[in-house]
């Protein structure tokens, strides 16, 4: 397969899965302008994500390659900036959190081609989509809080964690800046796991033999 030879959706999705290693590797940097490199690669990848769908639907070039890695690049770009997080300590995210969110991916895709297999169609639900905007506002929102640490380290030597022995705004800085996260994770855990169980609870059926 040549990539000259790929539609113009199916190389907006490779270039979403192409862009992962780089968000990694800029995000474990702690550099103002290489975080916001992650920051902006993982908008981008989301922005393509919008547009790589329609595109295809528009221009009639709607692809079982591009059926397959669409969603594939969607969860692997999250997956990816959320594994990642677990191993910044200086923001304290739990892995039983991704592993949890991690899980219901695997659980609902498994439950997908179950049906697809007895012809049926599960279509994507509302919670299903604040599942996935709870998900992104928090990693944006990570994102944004690892700049302005690395920021507030870079100019004035001043450890985002040290503003939570002052009082006033300063406490509530130092809160944002070290606690936030978690509160993030936490509520995108719980829509995620919410969201699995409600397409279960839904579509439980497409596991029963007859």
């Amino acid at each position: 397969m040549r990539f000259s030879s790929l539609n113009t959706a199916n190389k907006l999705t490779l270039l979403r899965i192409f862009l992962v290693p780089f968000m990694i590797l800029f995000m474990y940097i702690d550099n103002i302008w290489m975080r916001i490199a992650a920051l902006l690669i993982f908008v981008i990848a989301t922005i393509t994500d919008v547009y790589d769908g329609r595109i295809a639907r528009r221009t009639n070039t709607v692809t079982t390659l591009g059926i397959f890695l669409d969603p594939l690049a969607d969860k692997l770009i999250i997956s990816a900036a959320l594994i990642a997080f677990v191993g910044l300590k200086e923001i304290s995210v739990p892995a039983w959190m991704v592993t949890l969110i991690i899980s219901r991916e695997f659980v609902i895709t498994g439950l997908r081609s179950i049906a697809d297999s007895k012809n049926i169609v599960i279509a994507a639900s509302n919670l299903g989509k604040f599942k996935t905007a709870s998900q992104s506002t928090a990693i944006i929102a990570i994102f944004a809080i690892l700049i302005i640490r690395s920021a507030l380290w870079h100019y004035t030597h001043v450890h985002a964690d040290w503003l939570l022995t002052f009082g006033g705004w300063y406490r509530v800085w130092g809160w944002c800046l070290s606690k936030l996260p978690f509160w993030l994770m936490l509520i995108a855990t719980i829509t995620s796991v919410y969201s699995g169980y409600a397409y279960i609870k839904e579509h439980g059926a497409a596991f029963r033999e007859n």
